[in-house]
């Protein structure tokens, strides 16, 4: 998904960009400004943090993007291409290394497991994500 602070400063384009570069497969896209409590079900395995209340308050602020891609070992690779969640910990060349300089506006969220991307996606696109194939597998990915 790509935050508020994404969206605001027009960074989409490029970090969509960035996955079909990679060789990942887009299956599910959208704008969504979603409401508090969609919010607070998205992140419930932070409730108990202190910082769980402004990241909602942050969230709701504005619209987000939110995608599904697709690929071998998408959600480790790609939460390798966003770096760390804290920008100052994150490499150059990343996502959040180019783009970001503060924890609370670090541009995207990445699901950080396969069951949390499946919960998510659920969650997100309860209309399911398209199925599609793409012509460049065959360059992409050895049989």
């Amino acid at each position: 998904m790509i935050k508020p602070d994404g969206v605001q400063r027009n960074l989409v384009g490029e970090i969509i960009a960035r996955f079909e570069k990679k060789g990942y497969k887009l299956a599910a896209l959208k704008m969504a400004r979603p409401e508090r409590s969609h919010l607070e079900e998205h992140y419930a395995d932070l409730s108990g943090k202190g910082f769980f209340a402004g990241l909602i308050d942050y969230m709701a602020s504005g619209p987000v993007v939110c995608m599904v891609w697709t690929g071998v070992n998408v959600v480790l690779e790609g939460r390798k291409m966003l770096g760390a969640t804290k920008p100052s910990e994150s490499a150059m060349g990343t996502i959040r290394g180019d783009f970001c300089v503060e924890v609370g506006r670090n541009v995207c969220h990445g699901s950080d497991s396969t069951d949390s991307a499946e919960h998510e996606i659920k969650l997100w696109f309860p209309e399911g994500v398209c199925e599609w194939d793409a012509c460049t597998n065959a360059w992409i990915y050895e049989k």
